[in-house]
């Protein structure tokens, strides 16, 4: 009998979702991607332990700094290409309030899908094992990344893992080329699936790394880790004179980074897979990687055309229609993600700057002289800085050897002066909150 009560109530709540919605559309507004989820949790704190039983096959989450969001908008696509139905936060609301408004729009009571792909925020991962457990857990990498919420790297990575404990029969897909990443463990010590590249190559000079590399210690003694490749941030070969060193990987990948696309060769054991993707940058190589892994473990291996007709969603490289304009869209929000986005401009194109020190965006900004703005110290044209922290961005560009800044801190202003005055293709580099904004505005 409790069953049922808990069914029905589960089932007046689906229903109170799409009523919402309903409402929030009749008066022209959009309910946003975490608003709905609010109130479902709010009504019932247990609404998401419900959802856990509508999935046949497997229920994957991803978190980790950077790369999330696109290596969950990539899975799912693969996923969906095999004819799978699939359940996914596709625009990036990962905290409970996002996760459970997915869930509350997607699922009909007498419904089963086979996946569901969930990004979770690396802070909240603990929370939503708290009501679902997933059957894979994929883990991008650890950058340093608004440590005014989460702190320091260990922090971050202690979150994971309390949330791992939490789900002792998680398979865990690990990139094997992040140290920080490799020491997670579940309770049972089932070993992870690693993969990672074995090399990477830059077949256009621009777009490799010139940044300097920070140092990072090893976890098993302390000393500082040595390198026998590097390719970004703390990503690539290392080891430490106590025998701590990375370990060797399931899925073993090259890849030639071109400027609009790249080749990635993965071997698994005796099976050898070429895979091209239009995702630029070695960032993206990293997550198209951990997605095509992710759906090889489940059973896939024609993903060639599926990777091709994938498209960019909300800020990823994502491209859209602005005033007449076409408009790369690329986030950023910390030191190491948008260094790898800022190899990537097209110098050529006019490009405007949007940042925020809204508490989604992080409240310290410090982390601007940390990214290598430098790389756009030869823009041909004008740079718009927007925002909240415009001004701070200004002054970044200004020590960056930017010479040609303009400051306009409204965002729709900025939005609608650079589409006016813009002879061609405009780039778009915003934080979060202002990404958001951005995707108001009308095309």
């Amino acid at each position: 009998m409790k069953l049922i009560i808990k069914l029905i109530e589960f089932y007046i709540l689906l229903i109170i979702a799409r009523l919402i919605k309903v409402a929030i559309n009749m008066r022209g507004q959009s309910s946003g991607t975490s608003f709905i989820g609010m109130i479902m949790l709010k009504i019932s704190p247990n609404f998401l332990r419900y959802t856990s039983n509508y999935f046949k096959k497997s229920k994957i989450a991803i978190t980790g700094t950077n790369g999330k969001t696109t290596t969950a908008g990539i899975l799912s696509h693969l996923l969906e290409e095999q004819k799978n139905s699939v359940v996914h936060n596709e625009k990036g609301a990962n905290m409970l309030t996002g996760i459970a408004n997915t869930m509350a729009l997607s699922i009909y009571p007498f419904k089963r899908f086979d996946y569901a792909v969930l990004e979770s925020d690396e802070a909240y991962l603990s929370r939503l094992y708290d009501y679902i457990d997933t059957d894979y857990l994929v883990v991008t990498n650890l950058f340093r990344d608004q440590l005014d919420r989460y702190g320091e790297l260990n922090t971050t990575a202690q979150k994971i893992q309390d949330a791992i404990d939490k789900n002792p029969d998680i398979k865990l897909i690990l990139n094997a080329d992040d140290p920080i990443v490799v020491n997670f463990t579940t309770k049972h010590n089932t070993k992870p699936i690693y993969f990672g590249f074995e090399n990477i190559t830059f077949m256009d000079k621009q777009i490799e790394s010139k940044a300097p590399m920070e140092l990072f210690n090893c976890s098993k003694c302390g000393s500082v880790l040595k390198y026998l490749k590097r390719f970004y941030a703390q990503q690539g070969h290392y080891y430490c004179d106590c025998g701590y060193t990375r370990p060797i990987c399931d899925y073993v990948a090259n890849a030639h980074i071109y400027k609009d696309y790249s080749i990635i060769n993965i071997t698994h054991g005796d099976k050898e897979y070429e895979f091209k993707t239009y995702l630029a940058g070695v960032y993206n190589a990293y997550n198209v990687l951990a997605a095509v892994v992710t759906a090889l473990e489940l059973g896939y291996e024609d993903l060639q055309d599926a990777l091709y007709s994938y498209k960019s969603i909300f800020g990823r490289c994502e491209t859209k229609m602005l005033n007449g304009h076409k408009a790369l869209i690329q986030l950023i929000k910390n030191p190491t993600g948008a260094s790898e986005v800022l190899k990537t401009v097209d110098l050529n194109s006019d490009i405007l700057v949007v940042i925020n020190d809204n508490y989604a965006d992080g409240r310290d900004v410090s982390w601007l002289w940390d990214a290598d703005f430098e790389l756009l110290k030869d823009s041909k044209k004008r740079i718009i800085t927007s925002g909240s922290r415009a001004y701070d961005m200004a002054v970044r560009l200004k020590y960056a050897g930017v010479e040609n800044i303009k400051v306009i801190p409204n965002i729709h202003t900025a939005v609608h002066t650079i589409t006016r005055e813009a002879e061609d293709n405009i780039t778009i580099l915003p934080t979060y909150t202002a990404l958001l904004e951005i995707n108001k505005i009308k095309k």
